[in-house]
């Protein structure tokens, strides 16, 4: 009997689950690409899926992922509205401690460099809502390297 019941109980915490977990890979990877020829930019394409565009090549250090980097940015979505943004002074932040796509796109920067990162949800916050950012969301952020610290 106590057996049978938490068999029930199991199978019926199983059909009540939410199914499998959406991927949004593909339709992130649609909206970026319509939104690239949309706004006619020239972006690169990353294998992890981060797109970017260099606007200014900057001419100082390059960080790392384990660099602590200062970025002023603004960061919004496909739509064009600002989820967040920093003063031009920037922020500064170790880049393990940041989204993914932050710790991979502001390493194709150097000091000095601008440009625009175009991040999948699986780079950014992923499927569910975070902090008011919709999952799957693509999040795109203008940003300025203004320094290295290594």
């Amino acid at each position: 009997m106590k057996y049978s019941l938490l068999a029930i109980i199991c199978a019926f915490l199983v059909s009540c689950s939410s199914g499998p977990e959406k991927d949004f890979s593909l339709i992130n990877e649609i909206q970026i690409t319509d939104y690239i020829k949309t706004n006619k930019l020239e972006a690169t394409k990353c294998e992890s899926g981060l797109y970017y565009t260099v606007d200014e090549a900057g001419e100082g250090a390059q960080p790392t992922s384990a660099s602590t980097v200062q970025v002023a940015y603004k960061g919004y979505y496909l739509n064009g509205e600002v989820f967040d943004e920093s003063s031009e002074r920037g922020i500064s932040f170790p880049l393990k401690g940041v989204i993914r796509g932050w710790t991979e796109g502001i390493t194709y920067f150097k000091e000095g460099g601008k440009g625009t990162l175009l991040v999948p949800a699986h780079l950014g916050y992923g499927n569910y809502d975070t902090r008011g950012i919709p999952g799957g969301s693509v999040l795109i952020f203008d940003v300025h390297l203004i320094s290295v610290k290594k």
